[in-house]
């Protein structure tokens, strides 16, 4: 077999998991990190659900209900090991509403029945689709849930009851503060001072005390104030559990139900799929990088969450997602593994049955003043700086406005009807301006080169004189085909009428003109790479340009030797090897060297200092500059069978790609390392084609360092790596995807590249080229913490990439 070339196969190879190794007693363990984080956590989730309950109008036990059941189920069921799930502020809206209008029981048949939805959603592998909702929408409606949360809660602070609606509440707030009672004021005032200064605490004995959370300080603090004082204010009423209401049929109109089904479904599921990814670059950015934690597997985190929101509404629970406030402390405190969310759901069914006396001195005033305070958190300046900054702040503003007018099902709907058309515009938006400069007429073309903007791209090229000299400036990031057309005819008869045609992008760069006809056809073999490409090139006449001893457009001299008149036969050259290379060499001594001979004697003064290292496949058909784009000193190259890294101390002998990344890293200080894979690899088929039983050849000895990549897409740890949204077409494709990622985490394992890392001076990065494209696909994900989606996005040709992710 031919390394990497495309393998003919008939049938899909069946991929087999590895099995487990036999199982010997097990003995259950739980990391002291894990017991210390789930007490932090448990402290946090217990004020904040007996608050999220009472801004909800329902029973006190069922805010405990759900932190329980969020912890014990979706903790052990979830795919996002160290995110907390319970009862959620984003939700208290919502359940607020389904209570008010069905009633408590038909609200947990709801609550059951989105759980159910949310496992079917699960078992379609949709999960990663709810992240294709633009931040704008979620951020405003998180911001437009806490602003009617906060004008709700406000009413109870002052010793009132809230109305059903935030503009109800709103309208009502002047008289309320006109009949405001001083006892629950005061008492709201004190948790509220509690919760903004006790994080600020200054000093030494500040950094001990801010370990205790500052929820549980101010609830805790405002309860012993209204103990010892004696203060008239309402205080928290937990009834029996054998008196505990539970689910019931639901009652009311068919449309009504399956409407709070819905809209409980997406509020929960995105909330916590987004909550999973912030989990996890919250993990990768701890001092220990996270290691021993695995990456969120977001279609078993729905599949959890819609578990836990079934027991959750069975035994009378508010409905459960995934919240970023517990996940945060989680995180921080240091936990290792599932056991601390368990942990906290365990703690938290022991106060709910032991600590019943002391729940209830706790003042209602104080959950309410906690709720408010989490309400107005939602409206998060930094969210709002970063829609801003990315001109989607209306699709904001419209999101929040919906939601607190109208509700949170229609905000959505109208944040994404918005987003659509802010993104239509944006298409459709081309600004297309003419001067003259030097002699030289200039066409500045900003924005989306699509069929909308021909008429406009025609007129302007028709108005600019014939036979002038014409600089076409491109700034944007797209064109579609009839705007490449236009293009192009223009320019093939601007070129015949004598005039000159320049196409650049916004830094003035020039950028690939569109060819014209005419020129393709005089010139068939016009690219500096096709004296190494096995094919037939038609000759031209002497005297003509590409005769004998001339250069084509592009610089090289086509008809010494590759070709015929006529183009019916292979060259003497293309036929033997030995002159095809000499041919080749002497090509570039001819036409290349002089070019080039500066710039490479700067660089034998100087010596090499490439910017990045790129680790590669031996595959002929990856030309590395070209894809690149990079010249002389640019990269730092090593390549081998199947673009491999073996891991640290696993070379048997063969240090070569080990010594090459540590003299890249080490001495080179190169800023970036990028694995580079391609389709149609020939080691990717010998591994997935491969038995223990094939004998140990030094290719099979080599290829053994791709087996962790092999395992990786049989394993249910990790999702399938995607192209550009589409699954691969095959198990070859497959596992070329999977072995680019399979190998950065390789990289990280090796102690020059981890340190780079910790100090923030070197990025990886994964490319996929798929070869019958021409395609380069850029591994998303990919930020300052080095977290990876295993989702391969099209590059498109664009001067607006930056570098690094361009790389």
């Amino acid at each position: 077999m031919t390394l990497c070339t495309p393998a003919r196969t008939t049938n899909r190879p069946r991929i087999q998991r590895p099995h487990s190794p036999p199982e010997g007693p097990r003995r259950f363990r739980v990391a002291g990190a894990d017991v210390s984080a789930s007490v932090a956590v448990f402290l946090i989730a217990l004020p904040l659900s007996l608050g999220i309950a009472l801004a909800t109008g329902a029973p006190l036990q069922a805010g405990l209900v759900a932190a329980a059941v969020g912890g014990l189920v979706a903790g052990r069921f979830g795919g996002s090991p160290l995110q907390v799930s319970g009862p959620a502020a984003g939700l208290t809206v919502v359940t607020a509403e389904l209570i008010q209008r069905y009633g408590w029981r038909t609200t947990c048949a709801i609550t059951v029945l989105a759980g159910l939805t949310q496992v079917a959603l699960s078992a379609l592998r949709v999960a990663r689709s709810a992240l294709a909702v633009s931040p704008a929408i979620v951020h405003g409606m998180l911001a437009g849930i806490g602003v009617t949360i906060a004008l709700a809660q406000l009413h109870i602070v002052l010793g009132a009851t809230p109305q059903s609606s935030a503009v109800d509440n709103a309208l009502g707030l002047p008289a309320q503060l006109a009949h405001a009672q001083p006892a629950a004021l005061a008492i709201s005032a004190l948790t509220v001072a509690a919760l903004l200064c006790w994080p600020r605490l200054p000093g030494r004995a500040g950094r001990l005390a801010r370990k205790v959370p500052a929820a549980l300080v101010a609830v805790a603090g405002a309860t012993a104030v209204a103990a010892l004082a004696g203060l008239a204010v309402p205080r928290v009423d937990l009834p029996s559990w054998s008196s505990h209401a539970l689910p019931g049929l639901p009652e009311g109109p068919v449309l009504g139900i399956a409407a709070g089904v819905l809209t409980i479904t997406l509020v929960t599921s995105v909330q916590s799929l987004l909550s999973a990814v912030a989990v996890d670059k919250l993990v990768a950015a701890r001092a220990d990088r996270g290691r021993g934690v695995p990456r969120s597997d977001l279609d078993r985190e729905l599949a959890g969450q819609g578990a836990a929101n079934i027991l959750s509404g069975a035994l009378g629970g508010l409905p459960v997602a995934g919240v970023a406030v517990r996940s945060v402390a989680n995180v921080s405190a240091g936990a290792v593994s599932r056991a601390s969310t368990m942990l906290h759901g365990l703690w938290i069914v022991l106060a709910a049955l032991l600590l019943v006396p002391v729940l209830d001195l706790i003042p209602l005033p104080a959950l309410a003043a906690l709720v408010m305070v989490v309400g107005i958190q939602m409206v998060s300046i930094t969210h709002i700086r970063t829609v801003t900054r990315h001109r989607e702040v209306v699709v904001y503003a419209v999101t929040l406005s919906g939601v607190v007018l109208v509700g949170i099902l229609e905000g959505v709907a109208l944040g994404i009807a918005v987003a659509i058309a802010v993104a239509l515009h944006r298409l459709a938006r081309t600004r297309i301006t003419r001067e003259e400069r030097d002699g030289r007429h200039l066409l500045h073309v900003r924005g989306q080169l699509t069929f909308l903007a021909v008429p406009r791209l025609s007129r302007a090229l028709h108005q600019l004189p014939r036979g002038s000299d014409v600089v076409v400036e491109l700034d944007g990031s797209f064109m579609d085909h009839a705007a490449f057309e236009t293009l192009s005819d223009w320019t093939a008869g601007h070129l015949a009428h004598g005039g000159t045609v320049e196409t650049t992008g916004p830094s003035g760069a020039r950028i690939a003109e569109p060819t014209p006809v005419a020129a393709s056809t005089a010139h068939p073999c016009c690219r500096p790479w096709t004296p190494w490409h096995n094919h037939q090139c038609g000759g031209t006449p002497t005297g003509t340009p590409g005769a004998p001893g001339t250069t084509t457009p592009t610089g090289t001299a086509e008809a010494e030797a590759t070709g015929t008149a006529g183009g019916t036969a292979p060259t003497r050259a293309a036929r033997t090897p030995g002159l095809h290379l000499a041919s080749g060499i002497g090509k570039f001594q001819r036409n290349t060297a002089p070019l080039v001979r500066d710039e490479l004697a700067r660089l034998a003064r100087e010596g090499q200092r490439p910017s990045q290292l790129f680790l590669t496949c031996a595959d002929s058909r990856l030309v590395t500059s070209m894809i690149t784009s990079s010249g002389p000193g640019d990269l730092f190259t090593v390549r081998n069978v199947g673009n491999l890294v073996p891991l640290p101390g696993e070379e048997s002998g063969d240090d070569s790609v080990a010594a090459a990344i540590e003299y890249a890293v080490e001495v080179l200080r190169v800023e970036s390392i990028t694995v580079c894979g391609h389709s149609g690899c020939g080691a990717m088929q010998a591994l997935l084609n491969g038995g223990p039983d094939d004998p140990a050849t030094p290719l099979r000895r080599w290829l053994r360092h791709g087996l962790p990549s092999l395992e990786r897409m049989a394993s249910r740890r990790h999702a399938w790596a995607r192209i550009s949204g589409r699954l691969p077409a095959d198990a070859v494709e497959q596992l070329c995807l999977t072995n680019v990622v399979q190998q950065l985490e390789h990289l990280r394992a090796y102690e020059p590249v981890a340190r780079r890392l910790a100090e923030g001076t070197l990025t990886l990065h994964g490319v996929y080229f798929h070869v019958g494209e021409a395609q380069a696909y850029l591994l998303s994900g990919t930020d300052e913490v080095h977290s990876y989606d295993d989702v391969f996005t099209q590059v498109m040709p664009t001067d607006h990439l930056e570098p690094a992710r361009a790389s």
